[in-house]
């Protein structure tokens, strides 16, 4: 669990008047190419972008340039997945929100397996990563807006570092590995925990609040901007290290899933757009974490 007191910051800033840029954003794949179940975005090594539930429920596309993908993996016991996350050798990792595991795909052996599993998730729901392979997952329980914050270690073992939060979603590490943020949807809330390198996480503090709609996936830029699909809003809001709004683009699409950074310097920005089965993207000023 948490190994210190909850504080707040001195001055917690919420939603207010902001640079908004109307993006010319593309799309990168189009209307129902996947399924409103559309999530998970993460782009490998190769410059590969993949996403979940590719044409059907259960699958993991691979989109390989601007509107080619192709079913690249098909999940196997009903298991279907939403947060995708790749480590420094190239194993992607899956959340499989169904049937409580995380799971990995070994890119050397191309195979899948269950990497971690624990039957009192809720359902395994965003990933994030740090450099050294440690893995963390929000964990909500949707049908009382409730949810839980989990820790996957590097030999696969599940520890529980805090429970009934409210309805946790997007989670994210930042550039240096010493901030982890979690957000909760229907709260509207983004808490920041301090990170050492063995993912333990201490002083909790409200980062951000939004007065309104929710929040899905997140994602930090090399200069540790937090970027935040704003479902309900159709726009990615842009917050600072420091807290403060930075700036919010506006989609086409009105319901943004997750984030990923791509592209051949870093700076394209995928966002899944659960609606429409389609996959947005748009240039960015500063290159992303994992590129």
């Amino acid at each position: 669990m948490i190994k210190s007191a909850i504080f707040m910051l001195s001055a917690i800033p919420f939603a207010a008047s902001t640079m908004t840029i109307t993006s010319d954003t593309t799309d990168w794949m189009p209307n129902n190419s996947f399924t409103q179940g559309v999530e998970g975005p993460a782009v490998n090594k190769d410059g590969d972008l993949f996403a979940v539930n590719f044409k059907q429920q259960g699958t993991i596309g691979r989109v390989f340039g601007k509107g080619k993908a192709e079913v690249y993996l098909t999940l196997e016991n009903g298991s279907i997945g939403n947060g995708i996350r790749f480590d420094q050798q190239g194993n992607m990792y899956i959340a499989d929100y169904v049937n409580h595991n995380v799971l990995r795909f070994n890119s050397q052996k191309k195979s899948l397996e269950v990497y971690a599993h624990n039957p009192k998730m809720n359902q395994p729901n965003d990933v994030a990563i740090m450099d050294n392979g440690i893995l963390f997952a929000s964990d909500p329980n949707w049908s009382n807006n409730t949810g839980n914050l989990w820790r996957i270690n590097t030999d696969g073992s599940t520890v529980l570092l805090e429970a009934n939060m409210g309805t946790t979603n997007g989670v994210e590490v930042s550039p240096d590995n010493k901030t982890l943020y979690v957000n909760e949807s229907v709260q509207r809330n983004i808490w920041r925990y301090q990170l050492d390198d063995m993912g333990n996480v201490t002083d909790k503090a409200l980062f951000y609040h939004f007065d309104d709609h929710g929040m899905d996936g997140m994602r930090t830029d090399k200069q540790g901007n937090l970027y935040v699909a704003r479902y309900g809003a159709g726009e990615i809001a842009v917050i600072t290290p420091q807290g403060e709004l930075k700036k919010t683009i506006k989609l086409t699409g009105q319901h943004p899933t997750n984030i990923a950074f791509g592209g051949e310097d870093g700076k394209q920005i995928f966002i899944t757009m659960q609606k429409r089965g389609a996959i947005e993207s748009y240039l960015n000023d500063i290159p992303g974490r994992n590129h």
